[in-house]
């Protein structure tokens, strides 16, 4: 199959499974009365939150999954679990805003993931993260298409890892802040302001790294004869 075609397959892999994931959130919010995150959050319970955290699992395996198919090498297997991911979280919003108007904006705040502590920020931050996702996953298998292997070096690796690092920890920072905490503290807990400037450091730094690796000149990619 050609490499647009295994795109397109990926990403409408990714919308169908993106709402799923609406679906379910719909229902959640039905069974709990939930009309607002930062004002009604059901009490904590044990074996939902067993599921929940079950469910996000899934989720990434799911993706990462798709991925391996996908993909031919490792570097593009990943980059298609990327691309994967990045159209699913989008287009989860997408759908959210179709079925429930919500969010009513984009820097409406979210409960994004559990795993490994609650993350919180405006939907526009993971957005962003999902479209670089994107653009560098297609760069990348579009590079190997070509009969070039992108190679990650080691200052690219701890200057991306890095800039993901600050970007959870903004994600993060108000879990982290009352740690050691019980799964009861964590889950009452509601966010605090969004730390915009910390999180575009993070954001940059990856984005500055991303395009290095995918924009590497000839001499430095390794040619797949």
């Amino acid at each position: 199959m050609k490499l647009s075609g295994k795109i397109t397959w990926v990403g409408i892999y990714a919308i169908a499974m993106a709402f799923l994931e609406t679906a379910v959130v719909v229902y959640l919010r039905r069974i709990y009365g939930i009309t607002d995150l930062m004002l009604s959050v059901p009490p904590f319970d044990p074996q939902i939150a067993a599921v929940e955290l079950g469910r996000e699992l899934a989720t990434l395996v799911m993706l990462l999954a798709i991925g391996w198919v996908a993909g031919e090498r490792i570097q593009s297997k990943l980059s298609f679990a990327l691309i994967a991911f990045g159209i699913w979280d989008i287009f989860y919003y997408i759908w959210l805003a179709l079925v429930i108007s919500w969010p009513r904006s984009i820097f409406d705040t979210d409960l994004l993931f559990l795993i490994p502590l609650p993350w919180w920020g405006p939907v526009i931050a993971p957005v962003l993260i999902s479209l670089l996702m994107i653009i560098g996953g297609i760069l990348i298998v579009r590079r190997e298409d070509q009969g070039i292997i992108v190679r990650l070096r080691i200052s690219d690796g701890i200057f991306l890892g890095l800039g993901i690092l600050i970007m959870l920890y903004v994600f993060m920072q108000d879990a982290i802040s009352i740690l050691p905490a019980t799964s009861e503290e964590l889950s009452s807990l509601k966010p605090s302001s969004f730390n915009w400037f910390v999180f575009m450091i993070g954001y940059i730094l990856s984005a500055i790294t991303v395009w290095r690796i995918v924009k590497k000149k000839p001499s430095h990619l390794e040619k797949n004869i």
